[in-house]
């Protein structure tokens, strides 16, 4: 009975190999999917050796993928965080270069528009690099107000949500409405 079940098995197998991609099940997962990212830069916020640590892992990154892009700029701008006064300008700047560039290739990407506007929200005003931040938060308000036609899933909505909120980025009137959008 053993032969006949492995018999059917092995006839099977080339039919269940295509079902599946060539690489599965050793298919490694990349190490730019957003919810990698997110995990990273929430880490890297609030630990510099986290914050080093992503930024290696992007500083090489040098495909057109916008996220990835978006989270690139992040990294950056935590890295100036980090940085020596000395570097601190020149890693602020090349954020900038490169949430334009990724704002560029996905501007309706609200996801992009929140890591620009928690970055450039943050930055003294005398560096005058904090020339997103309104166009970003009306953005990012009717965007979490959409939801969940907003192109953000249901973890980034809520990111979104308690960042505007318990920052003090909207306005009670506009906290209260963004508390009654469903996730």
């Amino acid at each position: 009975m053993n032969y006949l079940l492995v018999a059917a098995l092995l006839a099977l197998a080339p039919v269940a190999a295509a079902a599946r991609p060539a690489a599965y099940p050793f298919a490694m997962p990349s190490p730019y999917e957003p919810a990698l990212l997110r995990r990273h830069y929430e880490l890297a916020a609030a630990d510099k050796a986290a914050g080093e640590k992503f930024y290696q892992l992007l500083a090489e990154y040098h495909d057109q993928d916008a996220l990835v892009l978006g989270y690139k700029a992040a990294a950056q701008a935590i890295r100036a965080r980090d940085a020596s006064m000395f570097n601190k300008l020149t890693y602020v700047q090349d954020a900038a270069r490169t949430f334009a560039q990724a704002v560029a290739l996905a501007p309706d990407n609200a996801e992009i528009r929140f890591l620009r506007f928690s970055v450039e929200s943050n930055l003294p005003a005398f560096l005058g690099l904090s020339t997103h931040v309104d166009e970003d938060k009306a953005f990012l308000l009717n965007s979490a107000l959409a939801h969940p036609r907003s192109g953000l899933d249901a973890e980034s909505f809520r990111t979104v949500r308690g960042f505007l909120v318990a920052r003090g980025h909207v306005s009670p009137a506009d906290a209260t409405r963004l508390g009654e959008v469903s996730e």
